[in-house]
């Protein structure tokens, strides 16, 4: 088997002090490593640089989605605990009416409880929501009916907010969990459209007076939409990594987001991507000659090295897991060798990793810009 497809070569040492426990004082103000893939040099500058690397006429590409209180913590109706994390936001067409001003909505989950509840028990997380366990799977997951009663023209989303708390990813361990900061700083300040159980969490470093510079220097701005599911946070199991199955998730790439796009590459203009996130759904969009077609629905595309890239010229990213899916895209763009050679210098250097960490920009195509034709 070829080296870059051995699971055992994405591996790298990262000390636990490493691993971002809160976000940068500032969005804009955490570090950046930027790549230059031309020649393989590094340089070390504050997010707010970013700019410094744009040129008018550039396409930035950012994922408007918004990430939702999926975990709820409440009891059994029969006694004890019980924890639910939704693996994807309800679908509302769903919707029926159970009784007077009550609605029920098929959600899937993970449980965590004391003890394992029965088919048809009930959860209870508020006076207004709670749920009913319909199936129950492997490995903790189960199908539920959640059971809601909106009130003053609010909706399940709304409750959610009531109920629930945002859904930090694992490796942030703290005593107090989630916060009301938490609330506001894991999500970008250009969220939109509810539906990700987790943060795009290159955006995250996005400040609304930054992006404002951006467009004042002649960058154009894009969104297109990807719902990022709890299989982004899902171990690869396979010694070789092209057997792994990669998880779907929804996105929505409008007909005037792929006019734009499609216009922008026919002039010859550089395409950045912010986060994988975004490259994913972009890659997927494409067809064999690089046109962007407009798309709602299911993405299973599974990136890495081997893969050519055909959108995605520079892509702004986090720090990812070792041995993940993600660190498999960035070095199908920047190169397996090269890239972890950056990890590790990374390491060296103090930098903060994973969701709340620092940035990396990658970048295939440097500071020229082809004059419209």
């Amino acid at each position: 088997m070829e080296e870059h497809f051995q699971l055992s070569a994405y591996d790298y040492h990262l000390p636990e002090e490493n691993i971002a426990q809160r976000p940068a004082g500032r969005r804009d103000l955490s570090r950046l490593l930027v790549l230059d893939c031309a020649d393989g040099r590094t340089v070390h500058r504050q997010f707010a640089d970013l700019i410094d690397y744009l040129l008018p006429g550039d396409l930035l590409v950012i994922n408007n989605t918004r990430v939702f209180p999926a975990r709820l913590t409440g009891r059994k109706e029969s006694g004890g605990k019980a924890e639910i994390l939704l693996l994807a936001f309800p679908k509302l067409l769903q919707v029926r009416q159970k009784e007077k001003g009550w609605y029920g909505v098929e959600a899937e989950a993970l449980l965590k409880s004391s003890r394992r509840p029965r088919l048809g028990s009930r959860l209870v997380f508020g006076e207004r929501l709670s749920a009913t366990v319909l199936e129950l799977s492997d490995f903790g997951r189960v199908r539920l009916e959640l059971l809601y009663c909106p009130e003053d023209g609010r909706d399940l989303e709304d409750l959610l907010v009531r109920y629930g708390q945002v859904p930090l990813p694992p490796y942030i361990k703290r005593p107090e969990g989630s916060t009301e900061e938490d609330a506001a700083r894991y999500q970008t300040e250009y969220a939109e459209k509810t539906g990700s159980v987790a943060a795009p969490t290159a955006g995250l470093h996005f400040s609304d007076p930054l992006l404002a510079r951006i467009r004042q220097k002649g960058v154009i701005v894009v969104d297109i939409t990807l719902h990022v599911g709890y299989g982004t946070f899902a171990p690869v199991r396979t010694d070789d990594i092209r057997d792994h199955r990669i998880h779907s998730e929804y996105i929505l790439i409008s007909p005037e987001a792929a006019a734009t796009i499609n216009r922008h590459r026919r002039r010859g203009g550089r395409v950045w991507a912010v986060g994988t996130t975004t490259a994913r759904a972009l890659e997927f969009a494409a067809g064999p000659d690089g046109a962007v077609e407009p798309f709602s629905g299911m993405c299973d595309m599974y990136i890495y090295p081997g893969y050519r890239y055909r959108i995605v010229d520079n892509l702004i990213t986090n720090f990812h897991l070792p041995q993940s899916s993600l660190l498999f895209l960035v070095s199908a763009l920047a190169g397996r060798e090269r890239l972890l050679r950056c990890y590790e210098e990374a390491v060296a250097l103090g930098y903060r990793f994973y969701s709340y960490g620092d940035a990396m920009a990658v970048i295939t195509r440097p500071n020229q810009m082809t004059e419209d034709r």
